[in-house]
């Protein structure tokens, strides 16, 4: 079954994307495809992408906006967020665009789902109309961020098809019709003018067309809007070349994690800041590549040199660029599906809805068909949480369980998800940032994430994996790029409070080193030495860390460290370990314990406090605990405290980054 009446020539629409770690993509990737079943022309493309004089040209703007570091928006919108508050746009610039947008945040955070909330507002005044209201979606939901973009994607297609009705005889594109994909693998030396021919796959066949295989029910969608107003490039990552210089374990062998020490190194004089970002890009392990080789039956063409090739002629090749490869040696190198499959796509990651919805199409075992379309339906929401979030259940471990999908390796790309890198937050500060002239030093704190789940069965994080196996001297390829914590050598002389427990003390210890350096430049610069005397603190304001760890035997991060800088400098550290004693102790009890001392800082020095670390219980308990110093020691009522802790975070005081 294939749709073959012509859109109306105006259904023009752009789904755009602010993404910081590629949940919204996935999202607005979602929405393209819903909008394309309604037989719009539709782009699905970066917030940065675009220049805000593009908007005008659409018909409809979908936004799926993430909110990052204080209330901010993602790396890959600021450029467009920027422009877009030019004064000299007119109020009337957007009054032929229909939009609406959806949110996605962290309610442990105190701005949560602010960047949406602002760039949709900024739309409305703009002139834009809104067909349908905003929506929310809150990582910290039992059910996830699904919870709320279920129900609001239905709405959104039934709003769409009453302001954007379909013409005579037209009819949305069923969700048991595979959309045609845009781009597709290919071999390179294969002839692209063969015409049409069948390639078996399993027990079925699929029409080739041009060397590509396109299921009988796959329906043809128009091209996306003129490419020129797209700008592919990417602005604020900066890609850089690293080695592998130490990999060390800093948890003892006996204890459950496995937490990792990084020094990588750069041949080049990089400047960076506390709270910037390393991300890093994994690879898949050769076992789980050859797993999905042989399970897919993609034996033949594993290793035959191929490329990505547009199904549709008048798409710009900038629309789908092959991802960038954590390896120099694959640029040189022809592209195999074996390096697709270890360097750009993810089989470890947990299926979303769409991944079921496809891979029915590839199977002919009716009963597996069946099931696979009921994770589909909304009404079976929860069953598909319990299938796939809760036992953690990976892509590949879906395709074991359904052995009747064969997907044809050409739509691998568009089948799997992209392999992600994996943000850290930069670890040195300082003098820990220089080698030497020239060359620039990045370090890393890691958690390898490696458990049982609730079916005993055993995950590993496929990033910390990689990062575990990692041999001192290997090269990789990383992208470095400004965090949330806006900290600025302004401040050196404000009192700091720092609360990062567990891998949250990455930024803190690069923060901590920052302040140390500022006080050795201050002191060179007033007296010719950089030596410290008396109490160590020649002029920093005050340094309070407060980290929290299950041992201290087995998980105080660089506490050698601690120990010598608070010789420095006026440094404390406060710690709460949770399993050294019959009672719990976390890091917002032993801020409690020193109640006098935080609002000190806090209240009558006006300090800074950062909150680092597991998004979820921390923060939230970590504010409360605040406001309850505030109402206890300012004799405060709550809701006065609770002002005062608010002016704090307009003011940059009050800083979170959490994860």
């Amino acid at each position: 079954m294939a749709a073959t009446n012509d859109p109306k020539p105006n259904r023009i629409a752009a789904v755009v994307f602010g993404s910081e770690t590629g949940n919204a993509l996935d999202y607005a990737e979602e929405a393209g495809r819903l909008l394309e079943r309604l037989h719009f022309q539709s782009v699905v493309t970066s917030l940065d992408a675009l220049e805000p004089l593009s908007l005008a040209r659409f018909d409809l703007v979908v936004a799926v906006i993430s909110t990052t570091g204080q209330g901010d928006v993602p790396a890959n919108a600021r450029s467009f967020w920027k422009k877009l508050l030019r004064k000299k746009l007119p109020p009337d610039y957007l009054a032929e665009v229909s939009i609406t947008s959806f949110g996605l945040g962290d309610s442990s955070y105190p701005k949560f789902n602010w960047a949406a909330r602002k760039f949709h507002k900024r739309l409305i005044q703009l002139g834009a109309n809104e067909f349908l209201p905003r929506s929310e979606g809150d990582e910290q939901h039992e059910e996830g961020l699904d919870a709320t973009w279920v129900p609001w994607s239905a709405e959104l297609r039934q709003q769409v098809l009453v302001k954007y009705p379909l013409g005579e005889g037209l009819h949305p594109v069923p969700e048991n019709v595979l959309l045609q994909p845009k781009c597709l693998l290919s071999l390179a030396s294969s002839d692209t003018s063969r015409g049409t021919e069948r390639v078996c796959n399993g027990n079925d066949t699929f029409p080739v067309i041009n060397g590509i295989p396109i299921p009988d029910d796959s329906a043809s969608v128009q091209p996306a809007p003129p490419p020129v107003i797209i700008n592919t490039s990417d602005r604020n990552a900066q890609h850089l070349l690293v080695k592998v210089k130490k990999n060390k374990r800093l948890t003892p062998q006996s204890h459950w994690q496995d937490v990792r020490h990084l020094e990588l190194s750069c041949n080049m004089s990089i400047k960076y800041n506390p709270g910037d970002v390393l991300t890093i890009y994994p690879q898949n392990s050769p076992q789980d590549v050859d797993q999905i080789i042989e399970l897919m039956d993609w034996d033949h063409h594993a290793d035959q040199p191929i490329q990505f090739e547009a199904i549709n002629k008048m798409e710009e090749a900038d629309f789908y660029p092959v991802p960038p490869a954590p390896s120099n040696k694959l640029h040189s190198e022809p592209l195999t599906l074996r390096k697709v499959l270890i360097h750009y796509l993810d089989m470890r990651a947990i299926p979303r809805r769409s991944f079921f919805s496809t891979i029915a199409h590839f199977t002919n075992d009716a009963m597996h068909k069946e099931r696979l379309l009921e994770f589909t339906d909304p009404q079976y929401i929860e069953e598909l949480y319990d299938y796939t979030s809760r036992p953690r259940r990976s892509i590949l471990e879906v395709l074991q369980e359904f052995a009747s999908v064969k997907i044809p390796w050409q739509w691998a790309a568009n089948v799997l998800p992209k392999l992600r890198g994996r943000q850290f937050s930069i670890a040195s500060g300082g003098s820990c940032k220089c080698i030497a002239e020239g060359q620039t030093n990045f370090e890393v704190l890691a958690a390898i994430v490696k458990y049982k789940t609730v079916l005993r069965r055993l995950r590993e994080g496929v990033c910390t994996r990689y990062i575990a196996g990692l041999p001192t001297g290997t090269l990789l390829n990383v992208t470095l790029q400004k965090g949330g914590l806006g900290v600025h050598q302004t401040e050196a002389t404000r009192p700091v409070i720092m609360v990062g427990p567990g891998t949250g003390v990455a930024p803190m210890r690069s923060l901590i080193w920052e302040r140390y350096h500022w006080q050795q430049d201050m002191l060179f610069r007033r007296t010719g030495t950089a030596d410290v005397s008396g109490d160590g603190s020649n002029g920093i304001g005050e340094t309070v860390l407060f980290y929290g760890g299950r041992n201290q035997e087995a998980d105080f991060f660089y506490r050698e460290e601690w120990e010598y800088l608070q010789g420095q400098m006026s440094l404390q550290v406060f710690t709460a370990f949770s399993r050294d004693q019959k009672a719990k102790v976390y890091v917002q009890d032993v801020i409690k314990q020193q109640a006098s001392l935080v609002y000190d800082l806090l209240y009558s020095q006006g300090g800074i406090v950062y909150v680092c670390g597991s998004s979820g219980k921390m923060p939230r308990a970590v504010r409360a605990v605040l406001v309850e110093i505030f109402v206890n020691r300012g004799n405060m009522d709550e809701m006065a405290a609770d002002n005062y802790l608010q002016a704090m975070e307009k003011d940059g005081r009050y800083k979170q980054e959490t994860w």
